[in-house]
């Protein structure tokens, strides 16, 4: 595992474009081009007042990169409503100008690509496609069904489907690594997310992109597609990582993993991973191509007995936030690079604020202080087990009292009612730490209901949110003249112990317990 086969594979990026207006169109296309985009796809159904001759002729003069027109009809999914002979004859048209790829339908394709073949003498490319609705059929169903769509004599077979969980997109994958024609398959929706970002590594003719301004769900921009993730580095050596969360859209990973991968000349890739169940996915993606996850919101504590091994720390805390697969032997490794991640950056603030006033710095500058936690979750246990290692008093607030009482008794602590903090009265000096998703983007007007008025008693105030990276509890607690620590310094922090993990460089060496 490491930096093998970093060639370019031939997966081309296309942006697709569903503008109302041809002129619009036109200034998409250069749009698409420059922020990466190696064709287009047109949806010439979402033009208003569409004149095919017109229409057709201005998109194909002006054309900056080869593009795939597309005429949907209401009953796959587009907005076409009218005569289903003029639709047809308005593809036609478009073959006979010269279009590079012409998009025929299943239903309709049988026979007419054979025939515009026989016609047209043209380098034009013709794509079948089919829009799956409702469950995704087996890998035999999907095998059948491509089996089918190469019956048409298309030159490139497409399928588009809406999968329900992660673990359905498996069978994109083996149909992309198993066809012997090019295909074009994902799914949308934001399950489907890695079924584009991972498409080039099982071999997909193309993966999608969206330009700018006009985001699409499960669909990655074309800028995150050519800076974050660039898919042009993958191939079938390629190893997967990723984030295992529910949600996925605040997570930062990619942008900080992705490019550290390539700066170590490590071929690997680092995905969101949209995940409603741990033992189907975990159970799925068996195979050592997934290599290794960072484990986000809601799962760090439910994925502990997922793993075949645990480390001390890890098992001690009762949260896992990262997992690697053993390459040995396949086994799932656990460990927790959250404790330390956010202890230090608190400590490191304390002591940065003492040396700037030129007090005396301490070597354990949290022992003997008060450590107000609130959330008793997998990132609230990463904090408890850190301050408690530090010689802190802990006092924990979870909306789940009996979480809280749980915790509070492995630290030693003392656990209070979630209603209670708004009047909780701490000794001046303390450190409040937030280990909610309360503040999370969206919903940054939200932050923990400690009163404003003892936010200036404590000496330091952390929040675990990192997205925004100033949240609302941290401008308050500013306000009132605290330190604050966001989520980013434990982000950063825990995502450098993940790397290290990930590239098998030290954390496999450390004894784990077995389970």
């Amino acid at each position: 595992m490491g930096s093998n086969g970093m060639q370019n594979n031939s997966t081309m990026i296309c942006a697709p474009l569903m503008a109302d207006s041809v002129e619009q169109m036109v200034k998409e296309m250069h749009q698409a081009k420059a922020e990466g985009a190696q064709l287009v796809e047109i949806r010439l159904d979402c033009i208003k007042n569409f004149q095919p001759h017109h229409d057709i002729q201005i998109i194909l003069k002006n054309k900056p990169l080869p593009v795939i027109i597309v005429y949907r009809p209401k009953w796959e999914g587009g907005q076409y409503e009218g005569d289903e002979q003029s639709r047809l004859e308005a593809l036609h048209l478009a073959t006979e100008m010269g279009a590079d790829y012409i998009d025929f339908e299943l239903k309709v394709a049988s026979g007419l690509i054979r025939e515009q073949k026989m016609k047209n003498d043209s380098a034009t490319k013709f794509i079948v496609s089919c829009h799956i609705n409702g469950m995704i059929p087996s890998d035999e169903e999907l095998n059948n069904l491509a089996a089918g769509m190469r019956a048409t004599v298309a030159d490139i077979i497409k399928m588009v489907v809406n999968v329900t969980d992660i673990t359905e997109i498996a069978r994109i994958f083996h149909l992309l690594s198993h066809c012997q024609v090019p295909i074009i398959a994902y799914s949308v929706g934001e399950r489907g997310l890695i079924s584009q970002l991972l498409c080039p590594k099982f071999g997909g003719f193309l993966a999608y992109g969206s330009i700018d301004g006009y985001s699409i769900p499960g669909m990655p921009s074309l800028y995150s597609v050519s800076q974050t993730y660039k898919l042009d580095h993958l191939n079938s050596a390629t190893k997967v990582f990723g984030l295992v969360s529910k949600p996925i859209g605040h997570s930062k990973g990619p942008l900080l993993h992705n490019p550290t991968l390539r700066q170590e000349n490590f071929n690997g890739v680092y995905v969101p991973m949209f995940v409603d169940n741990l033992k189907e996915f975990f159970s799925v993606y068996s195979s050592p191509d997934f290599a290794g996850f960072s484990v986000g919101f809601p799962y760090k504590e439910a994925v502990v007995e997922f793993c075949d091994e645990v480390h001390p720390l890890a098992e001690s805390i009762g949260a896992v936030n990262t997992i690697v697969r053993r390459p040995c032997d396949g086994k799932l490794i656990g460990y927790n690079t959250d404790c330390e991640a956010a202890i230090t950056a608190i400590e490191d603030a304390l002591k940065e604020k003492r040396c700037s006033s030129s007090e005396a710095s301490l070597d354990a500058p949290i022992s003997g202080k008060l450590f107000v936690l609130v959330g008793a979750g997998g990132a609230g246990r990463a904090l408890a087990f850190g301050a408690k290692s530090r010689g802190a008093e802990i006092v924990i607030f979870d909306i789940d009292f009996e979480r809280a009482k749980s915790l509070a008794c492995a630290v030693s602590g003392e656990a209070r009612p979630f209603e209670e903090v708004v009047n909780f009265q701490p000794e001046k000096g303390a450190i409040l730490a937030n280990a909610t998703p309360l503040g999370m983007h969206p919903n940054t007007d939200q932050r923990i209901p400690v009163a404003e008025s003892t936010l200036g008693d404590y000496e330091l105030v952390f929040d675990a949110v990192y997205t925004p990276r100033k949240t609302r509890l941290l401008k308050d607690a500013e306000a009132a003249g605290s330190i604050s620590v966001g989520g980013v310094e434990m982000f950063l922090r825990q995502a450098i112990g993940q790397f290290n993990l990930f590239t098998c460089r030290e954390a496999l060496s450390v004894k784990a317990t077995s389970r």
